[in-house]
């Protein structure tokens, strides 16, 4: 009994991150060239699995998500009014969070690497910079790791698919790349499986670093406009949306409570999927046909927290890089963050595992996500809550305007019956 006891501690997440995070600590103090050496290793063989699988995983997951919610005869405006809805929260949240990362102003981490140039730095502007990312062909920004590129596929892919004429080849297209898109989010489980190993080599990387002067007193800025931006979405932005729509945000925060509380401590809003409708059907009086139909479309796409996370940590990483980060830079990534988390691919960590992404894919290092990481959980836990509120607060509104147009609707048809 003891034994199994051993073993399912030892095969707990958090037991196998910590005991990661303490080999890779004596690794990186231990001053064993071949420890060093080893730890080294792992986190760019981690790197490189990154860049392998990032764009992939980020086209396939924006095809799918376009591809797939069809508009039905049954409710076209409010499949529009979600999409809108979603998408707008999304970007506020980046918003937020850039607003947030300019007051602040999060120092750098490592002094040293503002002797670094960036790739964008020596070959012209950054708008010349964007210009040379748009794809001459369909396969090379595959091949030359361009996000915004890879980004630009998805979307065209993905809106494209929608409107083959052919009911047939439509549906072929469509399963191909949801097969493929499974495939990757096989492989993409497999490495969060093993993710602990990752963490050792990022730590061991991270303390080597230290040991040779690294300053860490940014990241408490960083993780300070993370958590704020979350906050003030869920309680400022959100609230202020909800009471423009004539609805109180308070007392539908307090009636969506179970809902939260699972999204909250189980950091997976898919997973709380069905305590939400059953939530905001029960307790919200939202109509089934607008619950079972909004909130699965919005627990795909509507990543209030994860576009938040991504946006902060590509701009830190990129100024601890030693990259030049402008107004545009900024202005770019918050379209860039709201599109990566509307396509995020719906596995543990992911908008961690998508930043990471995103970075390898620029190649900047990723080893201060080495740091982060033991934080994490935390965030994530905020950002979830945060998702499932922001996807019920769309979901209230979405059914109300469905409530008015159908009563709008019954009302025509009286008058009509009148006339006769």
């Amino acid at each position: 009994m003891n034994i199994v006891s051993f073993k399912a501690k030892l095969s707990n997440p958090i037991t196998l991150y910590l005991i990661m995070m303490s080999l890779g600590v004596l690794s990186g103090i231990s001053g064993i060239s071949f420890l060093e050496s080893f730890g080294l290793i792992v986190s760019d063989i981690f790197i490189k699995i990154f860049k392998c699988i990032s764009t992939p995983i980020i086209a396939l997951s924006i095809i799918v998500t376009l591809s797939s919610y069809q508009e039905d005869g049954l409710m076209p405006n409010v499949w529009r009014k979600t999409m809108l809805y979603t998408i707008s929260t999304t970007m506020l949240a980046a918003i937020v969070a850039c607003i947030l990362y300019l007051i602040i102003n999060p120092n750098n981490v490592n002094d040293v690497s503002q002797t670094m140039t960036s790739g964008v730095a020596n070959n012209g502007t950054y708008l010349q910079h964007l210009t040379s990312l748009i794809p001459s062909n369909v396969f090379a920004p595959f091949l030359e790791q361009q996000v915004i590129g890879v980004l630009l596929v998805g979307f065209i892919f993905g809106i494209a698919i929608r409107f083959i004429p052919d009911p047939d080849a439509k549906l072929a297209v469509t399963n191909f790349f949801k097969g493929m898109h499974g495939i990757f989010f096989v492989i993409t489980k497999w490495v969060v499986k093993i993710l602990p190993l990752g963490l050792y080599g990022f730590v061991t990387a991270t303390v080597i670093q230290l040991n040779k002067g690294m300053d860490i007193t940014g990241i408490g800025k960083y993780l300070l406009v993370i958590v704020l931006a979350n906050l003030i979405q869920g309680f400022v932005i959100l609230p202020a949306w909800l009471k423009l729509n004539r609805i109180n945000p308070f007392k539908a925060m307090q009636k969506m409570m179970p809902a939260l509380s699972v999204a909250f401590f189980s950091k997976s809003s898919a997973g709380t999927l069905p305590v939400t409708i059953e939530t905001a059907e029960k307790r919200l009086k939202i109509d089934p046909k607008i619950s079972r139909f909004v909130l699965p479309l919005c627990t795909s796409i509507n990543m209030n927290g994860c576009a938040a996370f991504i946006f902060t940590t590509v701009i830190f990483l990129m100024q601890n890089h030693g990259m030049d980060i402008t107004l545009a830079t900024m202005g770019c990534w918050i379209v860039i963050a709201t599109i990566a988390a509307i396509g995020n691919a719906g596995v543990p960590m992911g908008c961690f595992f998508l930043s990471a992404s995103l970075l390898s894919s620029m190649n900047v290092p990723i080893i201060l996500l080495g740091i982060i990481l033991p934080f994490y959980s935390v965030i994530d836990m905020i950002e979830t809550a945060l998702n499932v509120w922001s996807d019920s607060c769309v979901a209230n509104v979405v059914n109300q305007h469905y409530l008015k147009h159908k009563e709008d609707v019954l009302m025509g048809d009286d008058v009509v019956l009148d006339q006769h």
